[in-house]
């Protein structure tokens, strides 16, 4: 079926409207209206390909919020009229260890992204949510709660679980002292999440403005990592570090900030961190770790605490229109700190 959406053409020239295909529901597909996508770095780093040569091409978009239009006759968790959301996969083997696990995102076949991915099953090369509608399997469908506000729920579906898979696995607890490194996308969704598990949350920074930022959020303190002395004073204090700065940088002293024993995982930098020096783990047994995204069931955990407990990202909403200035002022962090396309513009 024909959908209208926005695609990039090359590394080079701006987003714009372009038609694409979707493929007929199979008995175990849901046809999704798109209401709300959110827009993620990961679009950008894909359009522009800094990531590799991507499928151009390119219709971003792993943010999906929409209504159940249609569903397949084998379909059963959804009927027509739900809220539901689809997040950065759409397809795995379903039957290595991870994806028996529920880890579908360390599928060991390769999981299929919900755009740019070839499409293992159906052929073909996958379409985000900068698009009108998508149709995926149902597995991969996640339920929306209808009280809180759908829009700022987008994001979840990737800065959400990105910050929250981690704070997960690690058992982070009331009274655990968590530092959340950076304040964007990512961060500020950490310290949402780990002030609602009741962790005693400092905001790590090299910006006293977005330390006061963080405290509207729920930070109980701010640490500015430009400042030694401050550094210094918190070595060997925290439970666990989240850290969500999105480029190469110098761990160390960020090492130092751990007790025994205890975790610093990334979830931001997918390129090479220069220097770790080796001796700051020996010496106090501690875990430099890594996190992709979450599993489906976990994805579907993360949703409903959200909404027990009210919480959403904080969000500018664009019209698709405005998806190249958008990605201009990403790039410059001019955003608190998610935007989201009202997908209703691309009817204009």
């Amino acid at each position: 079926m024909s959908t209208k959406a926005y695609a990039a053409f090359s590394k080079s020239e701006d987003l714009r409207a372009h038609e694409i295909q979707r493929r007929d529901l199979d008995d175990k597909d849901v046809f999704i209206d798109i209401e709300y996508c959110g827009v993620c770095h990961s679009d950008i780093h894909t359009a522009r390909a800094e990531w590799g040569e991507p499928h151009y091409p390119v219709v971003p978009g792993h943010e999906i919020i929409g209504r159940v239009l249609a569903i397949g006759a084998k379909v059963t968790k959804y009927k027509v009229g739900d809220l539901v959301g689809v997040g950065c996969m759409v397809e795995s083997c379903k039957h290595c260890h991870s994806c028996d696990e529920g880890l579908e995102q360390y599928c060991e076949n390769g999981l299929i992204g919900t755009y740019n991915s070839a499409n293992s099953k159906y052929g073909g090369v996958t379409y985000g949510g900068y698009s009108e509608n998508i149709v995926v399997e149902e597995d991969f469908v996640l339920r929306i709660p209808t009280n809180i506000d759908i829009k700022a729920t987008a994001p979840l579906l990737c800065a959400g679980i990105t910050t929250w898979s981690p704070l997960r696995h690690w058992n982070v607890k009331a009274g655990d002292k968590v530092g959340v490194i950076g304040l964007g996308g990512l961060g500020h969704m950490g310290v949402k999440f780990a002030k609602a598990m009741g962790a005693h949350v400092v905001m790590i920074t090299t910006s006293a403005e977005k330390g006061e930022d963080a405290k509207k959020l729920g930070a109980d303190e701010v640490l500015l990592s430009k400042d030694p002395e401050q550094l210094a004073k918190h070595n060997n204090t925290f439970d666990f570090l989240l850290n969500t700065i999105p480029v190469g940088h110098d761990v160390n002293p960020y090492l130092n900030l751990l007790k025994l024993d205890k975790t610093m995982c990334i979830v931001g930098a997918v390129e090479p961190l220069p220097g770790v020096h080796g001796g700051l783990l020996i010496m106090k047994r501690r875990h430099l770790a890594g996190s992709l995204i979450g599993g489906i069931k976990e994805t579907q955990e993360m949703l409903d605490f959200c909404g027990e407990h009210n919480i959403v990202s904080d969000v500018e909403v664009i019209d698709i229109q405005d998806i190249n200035t958008a990605y201009e002022r990403m790039i410059k962090s001019d955003v608190k700190y998610r935007f989201v396309i009202d997908i209703k513009s691309l009817k204009k």
